[in-house]
């Protein structure tokens, strides 16, 4: 099984190490010193005590590697259209995508079954380039649960968590689906394959919608936006504005706000993904996360105040920081 990471970083890297061992025929885009490091030394994973290196093929230039089964993709959601012409060598006639992004994918729309069927998102997809180009029909719908980061260039630290739910857009069992699903459990992952994978998707985007953007507007971390009385509040709000629009595509959610806010405060001084990319001056995940949000509700005519003054605050915030 020949299977392209593509975004070997913190994520993309923890996987490379554990589908290798595993016995998948595994292969690396990354850059700059992150990848001068492992064509070097190696790609190191620092996980429960233990080192576990590889010596995997790791690229630049995704022309060297060929056509693969699976094209993993590890990037950050705004990133993607930037490579799209990178990234078709590695696409032969039956290549999957996964996408192993947060927020909403470019392929939502895809064997959705209801009036926006086919519909690309602007916020996320500018121009439906990912759709056209990539191909929606490619899509496996991935959520990332795990934590990882980069200790040092070529050397990933495991965090927490193991999860990978993985979908077919339409909820079938594919051989395709099932395939990669069977790859992930014998590298030690949990992946269990979902029929309602949109599902999951709001589910972690519930939260990321609202304490992603108010804690890069405060700085907070979750134990304290989520006990905060007036920052509680304001995240519900928003989480009801998404929940009205899920709702309105057939989404189920499995726990309601409160809980759902209580799980995040449960995590503890932690600072969100949109914080440390503020703070590193690094992109802000703004459009995969609150903008397309917004973008789905103008969709269906529901309201989302909480949502537009957030996300117009910090849009200008990361403005100002040149990070949008």
């Amino acid at each position: 099984m020949k299977i392209c990471i593509y975004g070997a970083g913190a994520i993309g890297g923890y996987l490379g190490v554990q589908l290798a061992q595993a016995g998948a025929d595994v292969s690396l885009v990354a850059r700059g010193a992150h990848l001068a490091a492992m064509r070097a030394h190696g790609l190191k994973l620092l996980i429960s005590g233990e080192e576990r290196v590889v010596h995997i093929p790791c690229t630049d230039d995704p022309a060297e590697l060929g056509e693969q089964d699976y094209v993993i993709i590890c990037l950050k959601a705004h990133s993607i259209t930037g490579v799209i012409e990178q990234m078709r060598p590695l696409l032969g006639p039956k290549t999957r995508i996964v996408t192993a992004v947060n927020g909403i994918p470019y392929w939502y729309f895809h064997r959705h079954g209801n009036q926006f069927e086919g519909t690309a998102l602007e916020s996320v997809d500018p121009g439906g380039r990912q759709w056209e180009e990539i191909g929606a029909a490619r899509a496996i719908g991935c959520i990332v649960y795990p934590a990882t980061e980069i200790e040092a260039p070529g050397v990933i630290r495991h965090v927490y968590g193991d999860k990978f739910p993985l979908g077919e857009p339409s909820g079938e069992r594919t051989a395709d689906v099932e395939r990669l699903a069977a790859m992930f459990e014998k590298a030690g992952l949990r992946a269990p394959v979902l029929d309602r994978i949109r599902d999951e998707i709001w589910l972690k985007l519930w939260g990321n919608v609202c304490f992603n953007p108010i804690s890069a507007l405060t700085h907070a971390t979750l134990d304290v936006i989520c006990t905060d009385p007036a920052t509680r509040a304001l995240s519900k709000a928003m989480m009801l504005e998404a929940q009205s629009i899920a709702e309105s595509f057939g989404i189920g959610f499995r726990v309601d706000v409160e809980r759902r806010i209580d799980g995040a405060r449960k995590v503890g001084a932690h600072k969100t993904s949109m914080l440390q990319d503020l703070e590193r001056g690094r992109p802000m995940e703004i459009d995969p996360l609150v903008t397309v949000v917004q973008e789905m509700g103008r969709l269906t005519g529901i309201p989302t105040p909480a949502i537009d003054s957030v996300l117009a605050l910090v849009a200008q915030r990361a403005r100002v920081a040149g990070l949008y």
